[in-house]
């Protein structure tokens, strides 16, 4: 019979995070038809072993290699059948109540395809999580930033984002989705390995027509840079490398010359600027990134030709029509509520 909605938690080398976060995660997640599961991406420390033995009920599917994040999920997902599927990070705590008002606005508003809680941060709960907080948002030149987060600058959460709001990319922290959405858009792109993929899955799904929300009635903490950290210069390559292909994968056709002539030159920025900073292992990620786009970019030629075939939506409202690099550094608007207001 199949379930109402699946949790499924990706572990990888995370015994730690699983002896931590898991038992809230079943204790606060006793719903009929509800089933727990982790995929392990073939650990080598106990999490296989810990989780046989403490917890027998909750389904354990070993998959045979790392696929990281993304092929990760999509190998865990073919052998998960239920309505909905909450992709949740073994690094989260979740809350009371927290799948209520989630599936029950799904439940409501079948154009929506994938929603998310409201993320703080685990080790600052008064405060947003980096990696989500509140919603998240595209600029024209593909930088992602939140609502209670842009850029660095993290905002406390004082309730000045709780309504319920149609966003642009739902975080892979704690992303709620309809299965059939999942299979029907292509699932992550296990290309990308991590970083990004939930963006560029957001990105299909709306531009096919399908919404994405925040629902921040909802409230987890994310510990956040759990398994990469965030100055890690892998994690700085996978960013840019990915964010490129994203762009490529998505971007409207008569866009695409001036976004990657632009972003060109703003990576040149930034890779300046790590190596100003004395970050030369960052910088040189930077460069990296750029040269391996740009030698796999035909390999993703066929998966641009498909988005722009199925996009039915090619103005996105929350991919906003500005540079949000401009608007923080020129402009000083480092918080969500001083940017121009969505239409």
């Amino acid at each position: 019979m199949q379930k109402k909605i699946a949790i499924v938690i990706l572990n990888w080398n995370g015994v730690g995070m699983l002896q931590k976060f898991l038992p809230k995660v079943v204790e606060c997640s006793a719903m009929e038809g509800v089933e727990i599961c982790v995929a392990d991406n073939a650990s080598t420390d106990e999490s296989v072993s810990y989780l046989q033995v403490n917890f027998p009920n909750v389904r354990l599917i070993v998959l045979d290699k790392n696929y990281g994040f993304a092929d990760g999920y999509n190998k865990a997902l073919q052998q998960v059948e239920a309505e909905y599927v909450v992709l949740l990070n073994s690094d989260v705590e979740v809350t009371k109540h927290w799948l209520e008002p989630l599936v029950e606005y799904m439940d409501a508003h079948p154009k929506v395809a994938a929603c998310q809680p409201k993320i703080r941060s685990e080790r600052n709960k008064a405060f947003f999580e980096y990696a989500g907080a509140a919603g998240g948002y595209l600029d024209k030149y593909g930088y992602p930033f939140c609502r209670g987060r842009i850029f660095d600058v993290v905002e406390e959460d004082e309730g000045q984002y709780d309504t319920i709001q149609p966003i642009f990319w739902a975080t892979g922290a704690a992303l709620f989705i309809r299965l059939k959405d999942y299979r029907e858009a292509g699932g992550l792109d296990g290309r990308f390995f991590a970083h990004m993929e939930e963006i560029d899955l957001c990105w299909r799904l709306r531009s096919r027509g399908r919404g994405v929300v925040c629902i921040p009635q909802s409230t987890v903490f994310h510990v956040g840079a759990a398994t990469l950290k965030k100055e890690n210069p892998r994690k700085t390559f996978l960013n840019f490398r990915n964010n490129l292909l994203m762009l490529y994968k998505n971007l409207p056709e008569k866009e695409l010359k001036k976004v990657m002539f632009v972003r060109g030159v703003l990576d040149g920025v930034a890779a300046l600027v790590f190596l100003l900073k004395g970050e030369t292992e960052a910088a040189r990620a930077v460069l990296q990134a750029r040269k391996e786009f740009k030698r796999i970019r035909p390999d993703f030629e066929d998966s641009r030709k498909e988005n722009l075939e199925k996009t039915i939506l090619e103005v996105i409202p929350e991919r906003v029509g500005y540079s949000i690099l401009w608007k923080y550094h020129a402009r000083r608007k480092n918080v969500f509520s001083l940017l121009p207001a969505m239409v």
